[in-house]
């Protein structure tokens, strides 16, 4: 055989292990949540995974684990909001958001990105919010941050331990940037500065809201990346972006966030485009510096699957406004909406035959200019009459109980993925 064949078959062993490796971690993940066991009911379990690999008992994993078992042991206290849109007197939320709203104005056109969100988050809890590309998940958390363009238009509420934010000017927004509110950004080859090296951009963000020195800005930097497991933190100080890989680079965005020790961290989609291997290990990450700092989380996803392995809360989000609303474990073991039960049933499983057609959500997301009259995703559902047509559903339970959906024709039975 000669040097060509042998290095064929040299690579083929190579992709072999590769996709071996992608498909244990894959099981890893789906072992704390059975929303991608084949034929399973969609509910959460997370001390599954400890009884699947008893034999793991790394640090970063062991934390993880005793991250989702007490969030399985703890009492369930949902922070929504009522009906009437007052927080409960027995919540004390960090975060108070209360029917959001955000308008773009491009000329004659008005594009309403979000209409009406409301929710509480206390300070060590995590929520994620899911939905659809332009259903108003990036948008809503910009405008808690007051990161949106001169185009926009914010009204509602968003208070930050107690403070008020909408209506704030940048100068006084920029007080509770960093120590307040932190983001870390979807695309960190985007967000990071390509010409610079990682150390400075993460000492910049240390001296724009602390008073120190550039030697303690450098020694705090250094001491950011060794926090988020970059290896090597004083060598990679002086690295450029190019040199890093996803990951890594997602580390540093990470840190850069951290920099102020926030109360209040936002992901916006911060494991997309990231292998699943990287994926578990930045959500272990961030899980870890929750509980090291009790800071709240609000986790901006596609990813259900995510959702249902990490955080204590989801929101469904379609054409700009909460459709379903409940504790991670209510929620995905009672699905009501049938927007999230279609997002549930387009999950890949593995025991699905090679090469057939994925499931899809038929149709395609609103005109967030242009609204539907009654429920926004009626055109995509094969539940709708005519009242879906012409009456918008609210966002209620209709038991009084916490879980909250908006929809005339709520799913009864449970979801089975696949």
């Amino acid at each position: 055989m000669g040097g060509a064949g042998r290095r064929r078959i040299a690579a083929a062993f190579v992709r072999a292990a590769f996709v071996r490796a992608r498909l244990c971690v894959r099981v890893r993940l789906c072992a704390r949540s059975s929303l991608c066991i084949p034929g399973a009911v969609a509910t959460v379990s997370p001390q599954s995974s400890r009884a699947a690999h008893p034999g793991s008992r790394g640090k970063n994993t062991l934390a993880l684990h005793t991250k989702l078992r007490t969030k399985q042991t703890a009492p369930e206290t949902v922070g929504v909001a009522g009906s009437d849109g007052e927080r409960p007197e027995t919540e004390t939320a960090l975060l108070a958001v209360r029917d959001l709203r955000v308008r773009f104005t491009q000329g004659k056109r008005q594009v309403h990105a979000v209409n009406g969100i409301s929710y509480d988050l206390r300070a060590g809890r995590s929520l994620a919010i899911i939905g659809e590309s332009g259903s108003g998940k990036t948008v809503s958390c910009r405008a808690v941050m007051g990161l949106l363009p001169p185009s926009a238009t914010v009204t509602g509420s968003v208070r930050l331990g107690g403070d008020e934010l909408v209506g704030l000017s940048e100068k006084a927004l920029s007080r509770y940037r960093g120590a307040g509110v932190a983001m870390v950004f979807q695309d960190p080859a985007r967000s990071l500065n390509p010409t610079m090296r990682i150390g400075p951009q993460v000492a910049e963000a240390v001296r724009a809201h602390l008073p120190v020195s550039r030697k303690d800005a450098r020694d705090r930097a250094v001491h950011l990346l060794q926090r988020v497991r970059v290896p090597a933190a004083a060598r990679r100080y002086l690295d450029y972006p190019h040199q890093l890989s996803g990951g890594m680079r997602q580390r540093v965005m990470i840190a850069i966030a951290l920099a102020c020790d926030p109360k209040l961290l936002i992901a916006d989609e911060a494991t997309t485009g990231l292998d699943v291997t990287t994926q578990a290990q930045i959500m272990e990450l961030l899980l870890e510096l929750q509980s090291q700092t009790n800071m709240a989380l609000i986790l901006v996803s596609h990813d259900l699957g995510l959702a249902a392995s990490y955080v204590d809360e989801v929101i469904v989000m379609y054409g700009g406004r909460a459709v379903e609303q409940a504790s991670t474990s209510e929620l995905f073991a009672n699905v009501r909406m049938p927007y999230t039960q279609a997002l549930l049933h387009a999950i890949p499983r593995l025991g699905r035959p090679a090469h057939e057609v994925l499931p899809v959500v038929e149709g395609r997301p609103p005109d967030l200019s242009h609204l539907p009259a009654g429920c926004a995703f009626a055109p995509r559902c094969d539940r709708a009459d005519d009242t879906c047509r012409t009456t918008t559903p609210q966002l209620e339970d209709p038991t009084g109980g916490t879980h909250r959906f908006a929809c005339w024709h709520p799913c009864d039975e449970p979801v089975a993925v696949g």
